[in-house]
């Protein structure tokens, strides 16, 4: 476009059909369709704008458990540069921020296009909508929160000059619970989708688990009793159980079985997805990031398969686990032993929840390495389970109490005898092996103040810089900066 109008009509935006967007958004077919749009967008960290954004990488490259990897220290020098504290403008998760805001910006869109729709929808399908957008959009905040604190806040779509103001990151908490407490107080999410054509959509059970996730990040006393009572919600529906194989979860079968909450869907079979075009529906390109590179073959996974090498499992992290604890297997591909194109700060050890098989990727009519078909596990009914006998615990709960059995049902699906008292520090380490790989044990020692005493330089030369309280919020990208002068970076 070099030239417009002397009006501001270039600014109407229409669609493909010429239908200006308030006719066209008048129907339940077409909400829905805005509806679909608003979940796009989660699927897109991995690969897309630039940068890979993988939600457990990004997480675990901050903690203890794992290394970056990759070809060198120069490949995703951003993992690298946030890894050892030392992040800047120029390196930081630039498209992460965009994925998010793109989410919300898509939230938005259908809340406003409710308005156009209105004599056509029935009431049970409005508010559906409705709290579909309002709760992803909670989600796409909650994840600029985690990591960039200090965020430009809206909840209606912006217009000329597009700047929003820059809340703190208290303020911005403050913002999402209360827009949480009042999507659970309307009671319009199911505590479980009945239809499997439907999981993948937001529910009652993943609303309460980000109110909990972000209660105890917040470290919000006030709140902790709120959130237990609402996960015991969740515990005492029945809709949810631990799967009886800790192993079986990771499984193309073990997806959406009845231990997940929610995950983010990809199928290869359908997969659009290529290296011209990142966002396009498909598979995942996580395993092969996760992976050894020049694979001899076995396990499942073919000879000359392409691994990038990227977060390999430490050494002590293998050794956490007790010989007993079948969590161990489940969680770490140990090929030590096999012969390959070892990359940088390689170990043999790999991450094994999301490693690559053959089959995963067989019918994908793209490329393969872009496209597994392994489905990201975003909350179970363990993190469940262990967020409320840790909230129990907080708020003067009986170690042998309701902490102790929900504690134990944890830990002894794991092949482990059963403890005689639930403590903090028994929680805490259950959730750290529960979770290893899965972007959990990063915001635990932040939240818990751990971080500075843990996340240290270690003894290989690898990290030499420590975690700090100023290293909580990573940096806004020079580009945001660029584009609204008044935004202000984090102390970093």
């Amino acid at each position: 476009m070099l030239t417009t109008s002397c009006n501001d009509s270039f600014l109407n935006v229409e669609n493909p059909a010429g239908e200006p967007l308030e006719e066209y958004y008048t129907t339940d077919a077409h909400i829905q369709e805005a509806v679909v749009a608003a979940y796009d967008p989660m699927h897109w960290p991995d690969w897309g704008l630039g940068q890979y954004n993988a939600l457990n990488i990004d997480a675990e490259i901050m903690g203890d458990d794992f290394w970056v990897g990759g070809s060198n220290i120069s490949d995703m020098q951003n993992w690298h540069k946030l890894f050892n504290y030392e992040g800047d403008a120029n390196n930081t998760l630039s498209s992460l921020w965009t994925v998010d805001y793109s989410g919300i910006k898509r939230c938005n869109d259908v809340i406003k296009y409710l308005g156009y729709a209105a004599g056509n929808l029935t009431d049970t399908n409005k508010k559906w909508y409705e709290m579909q957008a309002r709760t992803l959009r909670v989600f796409y905040y909650n994840m600029l929160w985690h990591y960039f604190g200090n965020i430009p806040f809206y909840l209606t779509n912006m217009e000329a000059p597009y700047k929003a103001p820059q809340l703190k990151a208290d303020d911005v908490y403050s913002q999402l619970i209360v827009e949480l407490e009042d999507i659970l107080k309307n009671g319009d999410l199911p505590m479980k989708m009945s239809k499997t054509s439907d999981y993948g959509r937001v529910t009652k059970a993943f609303a309460i688990m980000m109110y909990a996730e972000m209660v105890m990040y917040q470290n919000d006393q006030s709140r902790y009793a709120t959130a237990l009572t609402y996960l015991n919600e969740i515990i005492s529906s029945k809709k949810y159980q631990l799967n009886p194989k800790f192993g079986d979860i990771w499984a193309e079968s073990g997806e959406w079985c009845d231990e997940s909450i929610f995950e983010i869907n990809y199928e290869e079979s359908i997969s659009e997805r290529d290296w011209g075009s990142p966002l396009a529906i498909g598979g995942t390109v996580l395993p092969t990031l996760i992976s050894p590179n020049s694979w001899p073959g076995g396990d499942g996974w073919s000879k000359g398969q392409d691994g990038w090498g990227f977060l390999p499992v430490r050494l002590e992290t293998y050794a956490l686990y007790n010989d007993n604890d079948t969590r161990r297997s489940a969680t770490i591909w140990d090929v030590r032993g096999t012969d390959y194109t070892a990359r940088y700060q390689d170990t043999h050890l790999w991450l094994a929840k999301y490693r690559p098989f053959d089959a995963n990727n067989a019918n994908c009519p793209t490329s393969k390495n872009l496209n597994y078909n392994n489905n990201y596990r975003y909350y179970r009914y363990a993190e469940t389970l262990l967020d409320a006998a840790e909230l129990s615990l907080r708020t003067g709960g009986s170690e042998t109490g309701d902490a102790k059995t929900w504690l134990n049902q944890v830990h002894t699906r794991a092949g482990l005898g059963e403890l005689s008292k639930a403590t903090l520090d028994d929680v805490l380490k259950e959730r750290h092996l529960e979770f290893i790989g899965e972007g959990k044990r990063y915001w635990d020692l932040v939240r818990t103040g751990e971080a500075a005493k843990v996340l240290t330089p270690d003894k290989y030369g690898y990290r030499t810089n420590s975690w700090t309280e100023s290293k909580k919020y990573i940096p806004i990208a020079q580009g945001e900066l660029d584009t609204d002068p008044a935004l202000v970076q984090n102390k970093y």
